[in-house]
């Protein structure tokens, strides 16, 4: 069993301190660079390896973002519910670890996420490569309308105007094969994202939607809580006793089946917050950890 001395008991210990005013500093920096017209989340949100702006660093700089400059309310949200289920239970799990084993644990865990939310993405976006070969071979409009309403999700769509124009013109001249083209070109961009030659402006695709936020880290710390302290109990609005093993689990199943149900308009990262869990759980299991502590 592990003892708590008093004397030794950080209520916020230095590794969650320094994150949390790493997260705070970052949300600041999106605020100021935003109103500049610099968006920080091209250069430091997770894109996709396929995307105009992916880079390597992305996968741990985005453990670092939240929201996005022009959305205040979302973002301080964001950040305010990840940083206080981080202090709220990484603050007990580095008092028992120490610093170094809980910074360890916690950018695995990022990591971890990110590398499962890059995996269904990949999924996810393999299956309309498929199907955009699949229209090459044989661009017709029945096939354009079959694409569009199996692969394109509409709040994606940049031009909407620009699709249903181009459907009407081909319905009105069928035999017209520059509309077969055009289809393919839209469906190339509507991928991968296109310049604007008048202005200059990169208009992007689905490749470069971008992925904020320590969610991931933060739900393997609190998968590590529950796993380490089943029995303790956790007050949901303040009122109603849970014990930490059963709203682990239920949270867990939530997110999962959240990420299969995929319901237009959840922009949530859900099998990032899977990931995050699973590698907690590799995590501890290569660490040994089968003792189970209990607080009162």
């Amino acid at each position: 069993m592990t003892e708590f001395r008093p004397g030794r008991f950080q209520v916020l210990p230095p590794v969650v301190k320094n994150i949390i005013i790493i997260n705070v500093l970052m949300v600041l920096a999106q605020f100021v660079l935003g109103r500049m017209g610099i968006d920080l989340a091209d250069y430091l949100g997770l894109h996709y390896w396929k995307s105009h702006y992916f880079k390597p660093w992305q996968l741990l700089t985005h453990l670092f973002m939240h929201g996005s400059y022009n959305e205040v309310q979302g973002t301080l949200l964001h950040i305010f519910s990840n940083m206080f289920a981080l202090w709220m239970f990484g603050s007990i799990l580095e008092n028992i670890w120490g610093g170094k084993r809980f910074l360890i644990f916690y950018l695995i865990c990022g990591l971890g996420a990110a590398f499962c939310h890059l995996m269904v993405l990949h999924y996810e976006y393999s299956s309309i490569e498929t199907a955009f070969r699949a229209y090459q071979q044989n661009p017709t409009i029945d096939q354009f309308i079959k694409f569009i309403h199996e692969n394109v999700t509409g709040l994606r769509v940049q031009n909407p105007d620009y699709v249903n124009g181009l459907l009407a013109r081909w319905q009105q001249d069928p035999g017209n094969l520059s509309y077969r083209n055009d289809s393919i070109g839209w469906i190339y961009e509507y991928l991968h994202g296109v310049k604007n030659f008048n202005t200059g402006a990169y208009i992007p695709g689905i490749y470069d939607e971008v992925t904020v936020g320590a969610s991931g880290a933060v739900f393997g710390v609190l998968f590590a809580f529950g796993y380490l302290f089943p029995n303790t109990l956790l007050y949901l609005y303040f009122f109603v006793p849970v014990k930490a093993k059963y709203f682990v689990a239920v949270y867990a199943l939530f997110e999962l089946y959240s990420g299969i149900q995929n319901s237009a308009g959840d922009n949530v990262a859900h099998f990032a917050h899977i990931g995050g869990m699973l590698f907690a759980f590799i995590i501890l299991k290569i660490w040994g950890r089968r003792e189970r502590n209990h607080f009162y």
